[in-house]
């Protein structure tokens, strides 16, 4: 009994702690949404990083107080293009603006995202999306939500009738990578209805998650913007793994989620 208490007072806590991150992503959403519209001229790569870093800067300063408040003992993932496993314990894995590029260039598909991993497993989950004003939650075995509203992936059998999409991880990726998402996106444009290439990642994934669209697949990626689609599409019902089908973990190089009735069917066109 003792123990059974100990669970549930632990998934009360996780379901208290979600809806205050959920609160600091919309806070972090809203101080980005001031300093969207205009398209950010630069000249040099250094510029564009200053750029990049000022509006990081703007989320960070909200989200950093609110979270470690929540969780002072959380470790934080600083670079949003780390891979590979943590150290023991709980994390926050952030992107406070992803899609940083698009928000730039006064395009609307970008978002701030926080997700709370334990032990190397994502407990939670807060993506908002603040053009829309949406907000996806996910907590581990409760499911995914949008604004409250439960998610389900598509009931999709047939790759054929499928829309699917893919993203470029990061800039400058080695050329065999480069080639190989060529690739993938021919096999896919084959065998699918209708292909979508754009950034970032993890607005393909709440599309997932939400039945709009019905597989994302990308090649090499980092933990902040595969980590928070994950949780959303596998609580949603969804099918995670490799390109080639094998369990997904953050040291691997290639990621597919979709519904599970085109699973086997998209890998097979990915890997042919």
């Amino acid at each position: 009994m003792p123990e059974t208490l100990a669970a549930a007072d632990v998934a009360a806590s996780d379901a208290d702690l979600l809806d205050q991150t959920a609160i600091a992503v919309r806070a972090a959403g809203s101080a980005l949404r001031e300093r969207f519209g205009e398209v950010a001229r630069h000249r040099t790569r250094e510029e564009l990083m200053r750029a990049l870093a000022a509006n990081d800067d703007t989320a960070l300063g909200i989200l950093r107080p609110r979270l470690t408040r929540l969780r002072p003992h959380a470790g934080w993932v600083e670079g949003e293009l780390d891979g590979g496993a943590l150290p023991s314990g709980e994390w926050w894995v952030l992107d406070p603006a992803e899609g940083n590029i698009n928000h730039l260039h006064a395009l609307p598909e970008w978002a701030v995202t926080a997700t709370l991993v334990r032990d190397n497993r994502p407990v939670l989950t807060a993506v908002h999306l603040p053009m829309t004003g949406e907000t996806c939650t996910a907590l581990t075995g409760a499911g995914a939500h949008l604004d409250g509203r439960p998610l389900d992936v598509a009931p999709t059998r047939d790759l054929s009738l499928s829309i699917v999409a893919t993203s470029q991880a990061r800039p400058g990726e080695e050329e065999d990578v480069v080639r190989r998402v060529g690739s993938s996106i021919t096999a896919m444009l084959c065998d699918a209805l209708v292909v979508r290439t754009a950034v970032p990642a993890t607005l393909h994934l709440v599309n997932v998650a939400a039945g709009r669209i019905d597989a994302f697949w990308q090649f090499a990626g980092a933990r902040a913007d595969l980590l928070p689609g994950a949780l959303l599409v596998t609580e949603a019902g969804g099918r995670i793994s490799d390109a080639e089908g094998r369990p997904w973990t953050p040291h691997s190089e290639s990621f597919l989620a979709c519904a599970p009735g085109i699973h086997a069917q998209a890998v097979a066109t990915l890997t042919r």
